[in-house]
């Protein structure tokens, strides 16, 4: 491809962004972090995620903040200069992405994508350090990213994740109980990209990603984003199942956290976390500003279920409630 064509091509894309035109304040005290998720444990609030500040350990793992209140954060304040999980002590040594934190047999277990592979390691404390000793990861004839651990009140658990084939799909499978590898015959395709809210730029790899799976009465809800993270139409829908491994009902209500309802681009690849109040939250990212992606914005915002007619429960968020966290 000549250099001009490459020009024509670049501002094509860059003139079908659609960045919001609506103006939101940015803290300059944010914490820098993308797909993040927040972690309650004794009291304390820990925040993880992505690093995009190169300032702040890009590529070197992953930092930690902490809070009491989610009002003020602390940090980065992990076990090794602001790092809960440090580069060498694990598997990978590049892309630093979405990481769960979970306890599980008296451990804290961090599952987390680095070189584009899924890996768990584990630590005594939250703010780490998460070590891998084997710096292996769990094996796949594939890329696969965005892992998320769902323990089921049978006892059972499973690994949600993306697969990068044919677009970014999420995938479950079914957990062998040292959490170390998945039971292949288990493998599900859960979902992909198909909507029109879910790939907005009509792409060839549509994205589906970020899934969070949670149980309410005899139901799942996966949360997930849809759209490239770039895209300022990147957003978070949910779908249903009556059973852990689908199939998956998308909600006819997605997108329920998108730009034109908060007033921000790039909405979304969070968490869900139950507050210190019992109030059901959901942490996610957002685009620095409205013309530019990064570094992204860790923001919160609250959610519950709501009734409506005949049918199941559905998720719904407050809109009121979101905002931007600050250190």
């Amino acid at each position: 491809m000549n250099q001009l064509i490459k020009r024509i091509v670049l501002l094509f894309f860059i003139g079908n962004l659609g960045f919001s035109q609506n103006v939101v304040e940015h803290n300059s005290s944010n914490p820098f972090l993308a797909d993040p998720t927040i972690f309650l444990s004794n009291g304390t609030y820990y925040l993880y995620g992505t690093t995009g500040d190169p300032k702040l350990g890009k590529d070197q793992g992953f930092l930690v903040y902490t809070s009491n209140d989610l009002k003020v954060w602390k940090g980065p304040i992990g076990a090794q200069n602001g790092l809960a999980l440090k580069k060498g002590d694990a598997f990978g040594d590049t892309g630093f992405w979405a990481p769960q934190i979970f306890e599980y047999q008296d451990k804290f277990y961090m599952a987390y994508t680095a070189n584009e592979h899924i890996a768990m390691a584990t630590a005594d404390n939250p703010l780490g350090p998460f070590k891998n000793a084997a710096k292996s990861d769990l094996e796949a004839p594939v890329r696969q990213i965005d892992p998320f651990v769902f323990f089921d009140t049978d006892g059972k658990k499973y690994l949600y994740h993306v697969r990068l084939t044919e677009g970014n799909r999420i995938f479950v499978a079914e957990l062998e109980d040292d959490l170390m590898a998945i039971k292949p015959e288990t493998l599900t395709e859960c979902i992909a990209a198909e909507k029109e809210w879910e790939n907005t730029q009509n792409v060839e790899w549509p994205v589906s990603e970020g899934p969070t799976v949670l149980k309410h009465g005899e139901l799942y809800y996966m949360m997930y984003s849809a759209n490239d993270f770039r895209n300022p139409d990147y957003a978070v829908g949910f779908a249903t199942s009556k059973s852990p491994l689908g199939p998956w009902k998308k909600s006819d209500k997605s997108p329920i956290i998108h730009k034109d309802m908060l007033g921000v681009n790039g909405t979304g690849h969070g968490d869900v976390f139950i507050d210190k109040h019992g109030e059901m939250q959901y942490v996610l990212h957002t685009h620095y500003n409205n013309t530019k992606v990064s570094p992204r914005r860790t923001a919160i915002i609250k959610m519950d279920f709501k009734k409506h007619g005949n049918g199941p429960e559905v998720l719904e968020v407050k809109k009121e409630s979101f905002r931007l966290l600050k250190q």
